[in-house]
């Protein structure tokens, strides 16, 4: 009630305001007519006009009304350069304030409940260079000032910070306008105050807010590297430590750009991805593939038969696969490229300066004007009693054990229901292992909306994996040669018994040895980054998954973009990591690929969306390769055609998806996916039908009613 009470009250002041034709009176002509009656008050009662003055400002300020430029040339007019801008300066802050408050106190709790979480950036920011940034705000005359008054109401910036912050940034800008309404009697037009003096103002006010943020960078930095001597001459113009994704791209980079760089990789180049990840799995899943298939052949017309196959043979082809691979990301390859690549372990000594204990042997130290982190991640193991005793695998050390074997393990847990977990448990359940994946979670695959994870789910059991969602995985134990995972859900405990397990459970960055803890770099699961990919030392960069906040490779490889150029070129200018359009996706049967919202973050975070679908039980090429398991969804903007999120699930998911990452990349809608040529008979149709969908729900009714009676008339 009282919220309704000030917004009756407001409402009540703006009418009044406006039926009373008080705005005429803050108006260039409107001013300069009334000045000599305003100067005789003023002469008679300067305090007190003076006063009804001020409150006037605050007013019109707290109100948001049109005017406050013109009265801050009238307080010039009336009252001198000294005093107007005293009086103005006072004024505007104060009003500024109360529309702060009033925002803050009718919308923020609303506004923070209902977008909180996307705003948790913004805020966090505020709440760090709050100040600044309002500050640099008020330099800009161009931003509206009432709008920064109603919007950082919105926000968790301290109300004495707002206020003192506006009016140090407003005093500049103040004063140009105070100082061009003592001239006010020769002003024709606003369009006068714009003569040489003052546009070099308006000129200078533009400019300061760059050079008064390259300043407070110089302060930070002063007191950042406090303690530290920067050498005078540097060995590379950029070191990069890691071999991945992430590294190889900041180092290509660089050195297409004919910077000096040192690639530093202690183990296998390529990373992750090419040794233990994408690569390999992909080759297994491959397989896996066929020999379901093969059961499945009466799909085909073909006589179905139980594969029969060497292990062995499967696994030596997933490291034939790894090792054509190879060549691309080698160290002959990156040195014949300009990179200088040293093998070895690398710390931190100070900003500037790496140390390299070399896997040849002795140590080598080198200096660098800036450094990449791209030091990747690494499975990350449960603290389960017994685990050790048990023995466990993960995606790091399968597939040179599992290669020993001569036959895929019978009994298999895989713990972890994500996408790593959930592609290695169908694969090796279409080998032959008879597989039970552990998820404490309600489903698997819990980032995807819920018809999507059942429907995987549905696919894997088919294939043989025994799912055991809300399971708790407790201990292990070992006794004589059988091993047992004990498991708990709703209280009640149950056995596992297992030839091998399998930790698929997520990963972690590899923030250790590194000498972060040394220098002070903030860690919290990943490297501290700011919007540049800028550690606490603005010469030191992370990318890659030691940064977040997605382990994908691509992700890693379009933040080594940044992180090389920003290195190299950042005293010219930075760029934000932009990651509004990121697409995914996990290789199970069927596939699930996504780019931007699902329908599952899109209610969570309150967004509102249209959904259109198409199943692939409809699609000719589907039909014809007896594969119509799946769907497109699109979310899009209400009564728009503008792409939200797309979730794909079947065969190519992964491949149909770029389409739409291109689209929503560049902002292109459904309206332009619907008028692109298709090729028939493909799988790429379906992003054009679902585009078809689209329209179809979009049809102009009342239009196409007006043309039937058009063609009614036409046939006589």
């Amino acid at each position: 009630m009282k919220k309704i009470g000030l917004l009756v009250i407001i409402a009540a002041l703006a009418v009044v305001f406006f039926y009373f034709d008080l705005h005429k009176l803050l108006t260039l002509d409107g001013l300069k007519s009334g000045l000599d009656t305003f100067e005789a008050w003023r002469a008679e009662s300067p305090l007190l006009i003076g006063g009804a003055f001020l409150i006037l400002y605050v007013i019109v300020t707290a109100l948001s009304l049109p005017g406050a430029a013109i009265m801050t040339l009238a307080a010039g007019a009336l009252f001198g350069l000294g005093w107007g801008l005293l009086i103005v300066s006072f004024a505007s802050s104060i009003g500024a304030t109360l529309a702060f408050l009033v925002s803050r106190y009718l919308l923020q709790d609303t506004v923070q409940k209902r977008f909180g979480d996307r705003l948790k950036a913004f805020n966090e920011g505020i709440e760090k260079e709050g100040a600044f940034y309002l500050f640099t705000l008020r330099l800009v005359p161009i931003f509206p000032f009432f709008l920064i008054n109603l919007l950082m109401g919105l926000t968790t910036i301290r109300a004495f910070t707002f206020y003192w912050a506006s009016q140090l940034g407003m005093l500049a800008g103040t004063f140009v306008y105070v100082n061009a309404g003592t001239q006010l009697g020769q002003l024709d037009s606003l369009s006068g105050i714009l003569s040489p003096p003052l546009l070099l103002s308006f000129v200078l006010l533009g400019v300061f807010p760059l050079i008064a943020k390259k300043l407070i960078n110089l302060i930070k930095a002063r007191r950042v590297y406090a303690g530290y001597t920067k050498p005078k001459t540097f060995d590379r113009n950029l070191i990069v430590i890691g071999g991945g994704a992430g590294g190889l791209v900041s180092a290509y980079i660089a050195a297409a750009v004919k910077a000096k760089v040192t690639l530093i990789e202690a183990h296998k180049m390529g990373g992750d991805c090419l040794n233990y990840g994408c690569v390999p799995s992909k080759a297994i899943i491959k397989s896996a593939k066929i020999a379901q298939q093969m059961r499945n052949a009466e799909n085909y017309g073909l006589e179905s038969s139980e594969p029969t196959f060497s292990f062995k043979k499967v696994m030596a082809r997933v490291h034939d696969v790894v090792s054509k691979v190879e060549p691309h990301d080698s160290v002959e390859r990156y040195t014949s490229l300009g990179v200088d690549v040293v093998q070895g372990y690398a710390k931190l000594i100070d900003p500037w300066t790496v140390e390299i204990q070399l896997n040849e042997g002795g140590t080598k130290r080198m200096t660098a004007r800036s450094i990449v982190l791209a030091t990747g991640a690494r499975p990350f193991v449960p603290p389960l009693p017994g685990l050790d005793d048990v023995g466990y695998y993960t995606s790091d050390t399968l597939w040179e054990e599992f290669a020993k074997f001569d036959e895929p393990p019978k009994r298999l847990v895989v713990l972890g229901g994500g996408p790593i977990g959930s592609e290695l448990a169908q694969s090796f359940a279409r080998l032959g292992s008879n597989v039970t994946q552990v998820e404490r979670g309600e489903r698997i695959m819990i980032r995807e909306d819920q018809e999507v994870s059942e429907l995987v789910q549905k696919s894997m059991r088919a294939d043989g994996v025994n799912i055991l969602t809300s399971h708790n995985a407790v201990r292990c134990e070992k006794e004589g040669d059988v091993k047992r995972l004990i498991v708990e859900k709703a209280g009640v405990e149950s056995v596992i018994e297992f030839d091998a397990l399998l930790c698929a459970v997520g990963r972690q960055a590899r923030l250790e040895g590194y000498g972060l803890e040394n220098l002070g770099i903030e860690t919290d699961r990943n490297i501290v980054t700011n919007d540049y990919l800028e550690t606490l030392y603005p010469n030191i960069y992370a990318a890659g998954d030691v940064a977040g906040p997605y382990q994908f490779t691509h992700v890693a490889a379009h933040q080594a973009w940044y992180t090389a150029v920003n290195a190299l070129f950042g005293t010219f200018k930075k760029f934000r990591a932009d990651y509004r359009v990121i697409p995914w996706a996990t290789f199970v049967d069927p596939e699930v690929a996504r780019v931007g919202l699902s329908e599952q973050e899109a209610k969570e975070q309150g967004i509102a969306y249209e959904m259109v679908r198409y199943e692939f039980d409809e699609l000719d090429r589907a039909i014809a390769e007896s594969a119509t398991k799946g769907f497109v969804k699109v979310l899009t903007v209400p009564g728009k055609d503008k792409i939200l999120g797309v979730t794909i699930v079947g065969e190519h998911s992964g491949d149909l998806l770029a389409e739409f990452v291109l689209a929503m990349k560049h902002g292109l809608g459904l309206n332009k996916i619907l008028g692109t040529i298709h090729t028939y008979p493909t799988w790429a149709e379906s992003n054009k039908y679902a585009a078809g969908e689209w329209k179809r729900a979009h049809t102009p009714e009342r239009i196409l009613s007006w043309l039937e009676k058009y063609h009614t008339w036409r046939r006589g």
